[in-house]
């Protein structure tokens, strides 16, 4: 009866032992992909700080030149103080695509209408840079959501979504492109007003 006993308890300890280092595994393995997604995020957020920081330099290499886009600066102003005082990676999206869109504006009316700004060589590299800082984004947000795709798929399959909801975690959002950020508006010069050519 000794022995039994003995048996029993020594089996429910290397039970217990068994899931405390299941339970272990699984809380690690959680938390590296939440660490990893919040990693890749930083790296999004850096590239959007990039192109946040370069506008400036373009656009006061530009502005004097461009006395009837005071609109177009004037939405380009707005989206970087939206993106500097953005609360939530949510609203840091938003301006990030207004800011997308509004230098989108500024590039394609230097293109069209001002041939001898697009061929000074600051301007031309500084856009050059833009450009490059934008395929940098997509690089680093196709990774991001690479990477949410893995960690959503782990908290929700079993039996890691009762670990995960134990450690209050849940599935993270996508960064979704906005589709109107790939629309440039065009610009009508006679009263400076934009309207959106996918409209």
């Amino acid at each position: 009866m000794k022995n039994n006993k003995t048996r029993f308890g020594l089996i429910a300890v290397i039970v217990i032992v068994l899931i405390g280092v299941f339970g272990i595994s699984q809380y690690n393995g959680l938390a590296k992909k939440e660490q990893s997604v919040e990693s890749q995020w930083s790296q999004v957020e850096n590239v959007m700080q990039r192109r946040a920081d370069l506008v400036p330099n373009l656009v006061n290499s530009v502005k004097g030149s461009m006395q009837q886009e005071q609109k177009v600066f004037g939405d380009i102003a707005k989206a970087r103080e939206a993106y500097g005082s953005a609360n939530n990676d949510s609203d840091k999206i938003k301006a990030s695509q207004e800011l997308d869109q509004s230098v989108g504006t500024l590039i394609n009316v230097i293109n069209e209408n001002y041939p001898e700004l697009k061929s000074n060589d600051n301007v031309q590299t500084l856009m050059t840079q833009l450009e490059g800082t934008e395929n940098r984004i997509s690089v680093e947000r196709k990774r991001y959501n690479d990477v949410v795709k893995e960690y959503n798929e782990q908290v929700v399959s079993f039996p890691k979504n009762i670990f995960a909801n134990m450690m209050g975690l849940g599935k993270k959002d996508y960064f979704k492109a906005d589709p109107t950020a790939s629309t440039v508006p065009s610009v009508n010069f006679d009263n400076s007003t934009s309207t959106s050519s996918g409209k």
